[in-house]
């Protein structure tokens, strides 16, 4: 028999339950003593360690123990604990995670495991049946199985923390709630399709929609995860915006499709292959672009020297142009301003903000990450006031002053609790 012999979902639910886990986080948080004497006297608070749980799912790609699931169920984690659909119990480690994804692979020490097998989503069509498989709201819960169709593809949510994400979202209907993230949405096929991620509510739980993260880009983030130990970035090197249809009747385009060039960045990728301000890109490796979120996801495909075509529309003539994408640098600034840097996200504060935390100036490190800003010292949360003694207003300004720095990088400010820190790290360690 066929796929589409099966009446129901039975043959998809059952090739794939097996390989979708639960996962168990334990994350433990330092905290400062209260610094009034009489509440430490009277009650001895001397600082220390506090625990928390969380939980969520998993998908197994491979017999041998890889795990994804997504960065938001495992971020912080000091023990992960997975247990199989047959109540086995693993302690995983973390492989790597990429919070611009909302990815993380993790892995368990046991082989022959169940596994679901990648499909295409990009062949993904609206109307079409998925499952989605994980543990909402707890253990007890564990290995639920929803339906619904693919709602819409290509979706984006509002990002209201200023940190750089890769999105381009398959929305769907079947029902999940806390706990499904990171679990398996499947075809009919029982082929992983997406990694679910997030749902829209006013309550916290489900109400009608459902996303999540496209397995074509969960495959290429876990490869470089497994291959190098971190993803590989391209970069293309241009600010970006939707064709309007002012835009549209001016360049004398036949369709909204495209996104329109706002700068390029001198010597990038986009530069060398000859596209230009007011250009409009339509095609990348063949693939139509028809959103900004679209270009995005297209050029995340892509490692650093990889080679492609980029079509422009210049001037009411189609063009198309060699690319050879570069390594998306460690400090690199995002059209709305915010910035990654030395593996933490960056970005500017509201005079409101600035003003709640009496200072004149300052950058707000959204997550710090676990790269270099991170081993020196910094935290979420953390305001940096001055970069190598100069006051910094924007992640820019961080960027800009450290690349003029030979050797060392020093930064200063307050941390959220409003202590002052100050710390350094070598820019070739």
């Amino acid at each position: 028999m066929s796929v589409s012999d099966y009446p129901d979902f039975t043959y998809a639910a059952e090739r794939a339950v097996d390989a979708v886990v639960f996962v168990k986080v334990t994350i433990t948080r330092q905290y400062q003593p209260i610094q009034d004497p009489f509440f430490r006297f009277f009650f001895g608070d001397e600082g220390g360690q506090r625990q928390s749980e969380g939980s969520g799912s998993g998908v197994i790609i491979s017999p041998d123990g890889y795990i994804v699931t997504n960065n938001h169920v495992v971020a912080d984690a000091s023990k992960i604990e997975i247990t199989l659909n047959n109540n086995k119990v693993y302690e995983a480690k973390v492989i790597g995670t990429d919070p611009a994804t909302d990815v993380a692979l993790v892995k368990i020490d046991a082989t022959g495991l169940p596994t679901v097998e990648f499909a295409d989503s990009d062949r993904l069509r609206l109307g079409e049946w998925v499952l989605a498989i994980g543990s909402p709201l707890g253990e007890q819960l564990r290995s639920t199985i929803t339906a619904g169709i693919v709602s819409a593809k290509g979706r984006s949510m509002p990002n209201y923390t200023g940190e750089f994400k890769i999105e381009s979202f398959i929305q769907t209907d079947a029902a999940v709630n806390p706990g499904n993230s990171g679990g398996a949405l499947v075809n009919k096929a029982g082929q992983l399709v997406g990694i679910n991620t997030a749902i829209v509510s006013q309550t916290g739980s489900y109400t009608g929609y459902s996303f999540a993260v496209p397995s074509n880009i969960v495959h290429k983030i876990v490869s470089d995860l497994i291959d190098f130990g971190s993803v590989k970035r391209a970069r293309l090197g241009v600010t970006m915006s939707p064709v309007t249809e002012k835009m549209a009747s001016e360049m004398k385009l036949s369709s909204l499709d495209g996104v329109y060039i706002n700068e390029v960045a001198s010597g990038s990728a986009a530069d060398k292959a000859g596209i230009k301000k007011g250009d409009v890109l339509v095609k990348l490796d063949s693939t139509l672009i028809k959103t900004p979120s679209s270009l995005q996801v297209k050029v995340n495909s892509f490692r650093p020297g990889d080679r492609t075509e980029a079509t422009v529309i210049r001037d009411g003539k189609t063009l198309t142009l060699p690319v050879v994408f570069e390594e998306a640098p460690e400090t690199a600034v995002a059209s709305d301003g915010s910035a990654s840097f030395y593996g933490a996200q960056l970005r500017a504060l509201t005079k409101e903000e600035l003003a709640a935390a009496g200072l004149k100036n300052g950058v707000l490190v959204v997550s710090a990450g676990k790269g270099k800003m991170a081993q020196a010292g910094a935290d979420d949360g953390y305001i940096i006031e001055y970069v190598n003694d100069t006051p910094v207003s924007k992640p820019q300004d961080v960027i800009d002053i450290a690349k003029k720095s030979k050797r060392s990088v020093y930064l200063e400010g307050v941390t959220s609790a409003g202590r002052k820190f100050y710390f350094g790290f070598g820019k070739e360690q």
